[in-house]
């Protein structure tokens, strides 16, 4: 009996749920209120399982229709994702590339990546965007860009895939003549808190609530990676910086690296992943980026404090 049920079935059933009603997904299917209630419940006959309570004046999810709807989710969006990805194989190179990339991803990486693109794929533009943490995201959720080379939320957008790239290192550093830089052995949190910290803002909406390494309660704001590098090579404050960003300054000394509590040597990993909208998923220019960026090297800090670079 379960080799019977159908997508529709399942549409019917994830629609019911989403609207509140039988009548709400009518409207939303485009199919008469009898119809749903049929498919809904000859669903119901072939699983075995009462999905709604049907005693008040609008159904109600019965405890097996709640875990069954994560089911019923999942077989809808693998069956969405697999037409699209064929949708996409079959539509051939794609007429223009957009790809947005996170202000913490290094740039040297995007342009040897670039150079190679333009000899794979020379009647393809490519448009970049740069934006930072959520505000990466937003071209992809908009339609701007297909393609996301982001850092990581607290949730991902549910209409988004994630693919995991690469992990960069995330250093928290001080100008030399900063008061923390003359902090012999790691500075205790209490110590941060009475220092400014120099902190990249969000423009987006989509981490609203969240705060990534605030550690001060005192914090200046900066929408711009390249102001907030000014600002820290001023002694305006102290702040977390990819290395790749300060790794010259560090070398020279005009930056160094805090020793923080609960902040491992050599800072922390940032994962950077590749998103896209699930129902489009890239065609074989952007798969083609996508796989090229998986093979650059994540950069790590080398024994007796140099630091190895992201190659791509």
């Amino acid at each position: 009996m379960l080799d019977g049920v159908s997508l529709d079935q399942l549409r019917t059933f994830i629609a019911s749920v989403d609207e509140g009603s039988f009548s709400a997904a009518a409207r939303k299917v485009r199919r008469a209120q009898s119809v749903v209630s049929d498919l809904v419940s000859g669903l119901e006959a072939q699983i075995g399982v009462s999905l709604f309570d049907r005693s008040g004046r609008y159904p109600k999810l019965t405890p097996a229709g709640a875990v069954l709807l994560a089911d019923a989710r999942g077989i809808v969006s693998g069956v969405d994702f697999m037409k699209a990805r064929a949708k996409g194989m079959a539509s051939g190179i794609e007429p223009e590339l957009s790809v947005v990339v996170d202000v913490f991803f290094p740039i040297e990486a995007i342009t040897e990546a670039a150079k190679e693109f333009r000899e794979h794929f020379p009647r393809t533009p490519l448009r970049l965007f740069v934006e930072a943490l959520g505000g990466a995201y937003q071209p992809v959720l908009s339609g701007t860009a297909s393609i996301g080379i982001v850092g990581s939320l607290p949730t991902m957008p549910p209409s988004l895939t994630g693919e995991r790239l690469i992990g960069l290192a995330f250093m928290m550093v001080a100008a030399r003549d900063h008061p923390l830089a003359q902090i012999k052995g790691t500075i205790p949190k209490s110590e941060l808190a009475k220092h400014v910290q120099l902190v990249l803002t969000d423009r987006s909406e989509l981490s609203a609530g969240h705060e990534f390494g605030v550690m001060s309660s005192s914090t200046w704001r900066l929408a711009d990676l390249f102001a907030k590098h000014a600002f820290l090579l001023s002694g305006l404050g102290w702040g977390g910086m990819p290395l790749h960003a300060v790794r010259r300054d560090m070398a020279e000394g005009r930056l160094v690296e805090l020793s923080i509590e609960d902040v491992p040597p050599g800072g922390l990993i940032l994962p950077i992943s590749a998103v896209y909208p699930t129902s489009a998923p890239p065609g074989p220019a952007g798969r083609w980026l996508i796989e090229r960026l998986k093979h650059c090297q994540t950069e790590l800090p080398a024994v007796g404090g140099a630091a190895t670079g992201t190659l791509c």
